[in-house]
């Protein structure tokens, strides 16, 4: 069961990781300078006024490499 990061999955600051257990956390990078940003919300978050769209999608990004390695899961 995964949970959809809403804007997370778009962020410019987000660092996502995906654990050996297929665990996914998204990291706000925002939080190391900011207190107050979490440093791991709770998702799916809607609204963030720290949000800058990156331009190229981190979930897209890591997706489309799993897909070339054969690890994509639908």
């Amino acid at each position: 069961m995964s949970s959809l990061p809403g804007l997370c999955g778009t962020c410019q600051h987000v660092k996502r990781t995906v654990t050996k257990r297929d665990s996914v956390f998204y990291l706000c990078r925002r939080a190391q300078t900011d207190p107050t940003f979490r440093k791991y919300p709770p998702l799916p978050v809607l609204r963030c006024r720290g949000y800058e769209a990156h331009e190229e999608s981190p979930e897209r990004d890591n997706t489309a490499a799993a897909s070339r390695e054969g690890k994509h899961r639908p």
